[in-house]
């Protein structure tokens, strides 16, 4: 059968995103074109970690265990600055026609930390790791297409999977499938031995971890850093004290109210890149009264999303429309109209549940967004007048996510988006998905969904996406007031790219290899 390589896939567009074109920087020229070069030790501070962290590959989840995976471990592919997805640890794959076999070939000469070549067994073990009825990797949705996964020769892995999906690249660029030996026939991730830029020296979850660059790294246009500290800063406070102090070099997440401030400090260097980022109000579907989806509609119409814009993200951001799918990417729903605040709207829904009023709780730590608790607040302030009254509950940030998101039927999350809606819908929204946060399962969606991957024509895709779309924005249990852009603070003695990417914070969760001091 004829094969389809990568490079012509990526011509015939199955292989791009649009989500590039969002992207939008405020770089001073001279940081961002400095020519890179080695040496130093970076300081960066996250508003992520908590003391209940892990780097197990399925159940990485904040910026702080992200970063640090991104850093240490290799994948098959990667997602480029630009939106497109290239070759990593594989160096090129081809598929069938009908994009339902494909198939990897591996780089030569790429090691692990310990000096272990990397091998298609290797690869299999991290994929298998995912796989199966006793896994609860959240990694496991992304690849339950994969029917079966063989190895050709020596050097090559092939995935056959349940039908065609023409973005199975961008798949594999998930955050989750990490590469790490194989340990009889499990995936040795306990080891740390990644084969990364740089290698983890230590770790105390919750507190900081210490990366240093890998001298045996088969790339030498990456990881510019002699070594890196990771800390984890939850209060936006603490951390901004510490970059104008000068014992960081890096933060995320700075204070919108005073970030003004901060601009105008001569030392450092505001980014602002729009992307998919988005802050969600996820309701269990499987809970009351969030089981009745008028309540639902009614708590839509409650928010009012242009005054979280200008209080929560002070401008740096965009409302958003229900929907997890970011105005930049290939198959946004343009013909959605904006959901707009309607309390009287909201009362009707309520009535149509048999409700005059509704007493709800919604508890909310500032580790799910910055400014949850006060967008808590704001929403509680929007909510009295359609009858729906609020008692917000501020809850530790330590074990957030461990103890109330997921667990209440109610809470606040963040979502940094993923690169095509197929990854973002398969993760978040398909029936039983690990991560799926609103318990949300629908029928014609998961036909859809099926459909839409393995569809090649792309006005039909098109079409699915639209309908799947429309499904969340009307039933699901998901809340997405805003879209938050990507916006971090760095000394200007840290260089960066031309081109800073948009598919997640920090660009793109790859600051570990791509800065350097200038």
């Amino acid at each position: 059968m004829p094969l389809i390589t990568s490079n012509q896939l990526d011509r015939r567009g199955f292989l791009k995103t649009t989500a590039a074109t969002a992207l939008a920087a405020s770089l001073p020229m001279g940081a961002a074109h400095a020519t890179p070069k080695r040496g130093g030790n970076l300081r960066i501070g996250l508003g992520h970690g908590e003391t209940t962290d892990t780097l197990n590959p399925g159940m990485i989840e904040n910026e702080f265990t992200i970063g640090i995976a991104y850093a240490i471990h290799g994948r098959l592919v990667e997602v480029s600055a630009d939106g497109s997805v290239v070759p990593e640890v594989a160096e090129s794959w081809e598929t069938t026609p009908d994009a339902s076999v494909w198939r990897f070939k591996l780089r030569g000469g790429v090691t692990f930390h310990s000096g272990k070549p990397v091998t298609a067994g290797d690869v299999v073990a991290s994929m298998n790791f995912h796989r199966g009825e006793g896994s609860t990797s959240a990694g496991g949705p992304v690849i339950a297409e994969i029917k079966d996964i063989k190895i050709e020769g020596s050097d090559t892995i092939v995935f056959e999977l349940q039908g065609g999906n023409a973005d199975f690249p961008f798949v594999m660029s998930d955050l989750h499938l990490v590469i790490v030996p194989a340990k009889g026939d499990t995936a040795d991730w306990q080891s740390n031995d990644g084969c990364g830029s740089y290698m983890l020296e230590s770790v105390d979850f919750g507190v900081s971890a210490k990366l240093i660059r890998n001298p045996n790294h088969w790339r030498d246009d990456v990881a510019w850093f002699d070594s890196i500290e990771v800390l984890s800063i939850i209060d936006v406070n603490a951390r901004t004290t510490a970059m104008v102090s000068g014992d960081l070099d890096v933060i995320d997440r700075p204070d919108l109210k005073t970030i003004d401030l901060l601009a105008r400090n001569p030392n450092f260097e505001i980014s602002n890149i729009a992307g998919n980022q988005h802050y969600t109000f996820p309701m269990s579907t499987n809970k009351a009264p969030y089981d009745d989806n008028n309540v639902r509609m009614a708590m839509k119409y409650a928010v009012n999303r242009q005054e979280l814009v200008d209080k929560i993200l002070f401008g740096y951001g965009t409302v958003g429309n229900d929907i997890p799918i970011g105005k930049g990417q290939l198959f946004y729903n343009t013909d959605l109209p904006q959901r707009e605040y309607d309390p009287e709207k909201a009362k009707w829904y309520l009535a149509q549940s048999g409700l005059d009023s509704l007493g709800i709780t919604f508890p909310a730590a500032d580790a799910a967004f910055p400014g949850a608790v006060d967008a808590a607040l704001l929403f509680q302030n929007s909510a009295k007048d359609a009858g729906i009254n609020i008692k917000v509950e501020r809850k530790p940030n330590d074990g957030y996510w461990a103890d109330v998101w997921m667990q209440e039927p109610l809470s606040a999350s963040y979502w940094f988006g993923r690169p095509v809606q197929d990854q973002m819908f398969t993760m978040v929204y398909t029936c039983g998905a690990d991560w799926n946060e609103t318990f949300f399962c629908n029928e014609r969606f998961e036909e859809l969904l099926v459909a839409a991957s393995a569809e090649l024509d792309t006005e039909k895709r098109r079409e699915m996406y639209f309908e799947m779309q429309e499904i969340v924005h009307n039933q699901s249990g998901a809340i997405v007031p805003m879209f938050a852009n990507y916006v971090f603070a760095t000394s200007k003695k840290v260089g960066k790219p031309d081109i800073i990417a948009s598919n997640a914070d920090l660009d793109g969760t790859r600051w570990a290899e791509r800065w350097w001091f200038v």
